[in-house]
């Protein structure tokens, strides 16, 4: 089997608002009730210079209808964070990591925001009414935002009921993998010159450490560390990357350069390691390793005697069948990250093939063995890889495709020997596969 050759390439972007999202939905409920108490306050005011539209309302009416308004909508942010605390428990017994990467719980942060705001503006109107005169357009649009909650609060729903399932989850995790490949692996990798490993800086160099709290390694911004170790005329082999665990004082990788560059510069050391993204939990950014790691864990747990799902087994292997075909093109192994002028300034390592291979699949082949639909459908999969695969990593499908064999031999029955032997996309009831 050949090792990976080196590649290089130039240092891939780190989105600079990956954190901002996380703060997003937050700050818009924030941000929602705060514009609600504004506009509850200011609108009745405005009304005297507006044209006297909206519903016809005598101010006893409308005094009710607010009171219903606001009573109602507290009452359904109390349901929508109820829904979404059992669903959220409903996901964690399938897999607590699938939270993280799932964006859908992060949404209904603001949803509750838009309805608890809905809630707040027509409180501070009913503030405001005056025995005499009623705010039509401010109870208006009270009704309205009713709507608006209605619609949105239904879309939320049907979207959560759409992937709140095993499979549904593995779509889920599948519609992210797009980009965490392309954010760790990019197509722009060449094959590096003849002896580049032996012209790689080599000896000790100086330690780049960890100074944070301990944590897991998220992402590495490369263009940010590659401008750093240009201006020092260094270079950086780091020896951590996505999904490790670091602790304080974990050693990151060593600074290679000239003299100057190897002697104690707190400053710059701090700088370089602080490109090194820890954070307290994996993430799916620059990892698609933890990508495939979700898709297995889904599938196996499905696989388990005690949900005996296979079914969602094989929909967690399609979206792993998607991820293998578009790794197993991509650039793998140590790949030298260059500065504008092509000279290399970090050196990274990739997962390997044959490992990406062990990890999306042996798992379940082992806990699959007697599932006919996982045997069919593995068996698709592996014919499907191979047939994209460049002819030094076939050798991994090849024993995989081996071992299908021996697990369809293994059913006592003859007859269920035959089907196993088959192959179907769907597992079983799909149509003959080529």
């Amino acid at each position: 089997m050949e090792a990976e050759p080196w590649h290089t390439r130039g240092p891939v972007a780190t989105p600079r608002f990956r954190r901002l999202v996380g703060l997003l939905s937050p700050a818009l409920a924030t941000a929602t009730m705060v514009a609600a108490v504004v506009l509850g306050l200011g609108l009745p005011h405005w009304e005297d210079s507006l044209p006297k539209v909206g519903l016809t309302y005598d101010p006893a009416t409308a005094s009710t209808t607010l009171a219903a308004i606001a009573g109602g909508m507290i009452t359904l942010s109390g349901f929508v964070i109820t829904a979404v605390t059992l669903v959220i428990q409903t996901v964690q017994s399938m897999s607590p990591r699938l939270i993280g990467v799932i964006g859908h719980f992060r949404r209904s942060v603001a949803v509750v925001g838009l309805v608890t705001g809905t809630a707040v503006y027509a409180l501070v109107v009913l503030a405001q009414i005056r025995p005499d005169e009623t705010p039509r357009l401010s109870v208006t649009l009270a009704v309205a935002l009713v709507v608006v909650d209605t619609a949105v609060l239904l879309r939320s729903l049907t979207r959560l009921r759409q992937f709140v399932t095993g499979g549904g989850l593995a779509r889920a995790v599948g519609e992210l993998m797009p980009a965490s490949i392309d954010a760790a692996l990019p197509l722009n990798g060449t094959a590096a010159a003849a002896g580049a490993a032996e012209a790689w800086a080599s000896g000790t160099g100086v330690p780049l450490v960890h100074t944070g709290r301990p944590g897991v390694v998220q992402g590495v911004d490369e263009r940010r560390l590659v401008r750093i170790a240009t201006g020092w005329d260094a270079r950086v082999a780091l020896g951590v990357g996505p999904g490790d665990y670091v602790g304080a004082g974990s050693v990151l990788g060593y600074v290679h350069g000239p003299a100057e560059a190897r002697e104690p510069h707190g400053g710059r050391l701090r700088l370089l390691a602080s490109c090194v993204h820890v954070d307290r939990v994996r993430s799916l950014g620059q990892d698609p390793s933890y990508g495939l790691r979700l898709l297995v864990d889904i599938a196996i747990r499905a696989l388990s005697p005690a949900v005996n799902d296979p079914t969602t087994a094989v929909q967690a292997l399609d979206q792993i069948e998607e991820t293998l075909l578009r790794l197993v093109t991509r650039p793998l192994g140590v790949a030298l990250v260059t500065d504008d002028r092509g000279t290399p300034r970090l050196r990274r390592s990739a997962p390997v093939w044959p490992g990406l291979v062990s990890l999306a699949l042996d798992e379940i082949l082992h806990y699959g063995a007697t599932s006919l639909q996982v045997v069919r459908r593995l068996r698709v999969l592996l014919d499907t890889v191979a047939e994209a695969a460049p002819d030094h990593r076939r050798a991994p499908l090849a024993e995989r495709v081996a071992l299908v064999d021996r697990l369809a031999h293994s059913f006592r029955d003859p007859l269920l020997t035959a089907v196993a032997e088959g192959a179907d996309r769907q597992g079983l009831g799909g149509p003959t596969a080529p």
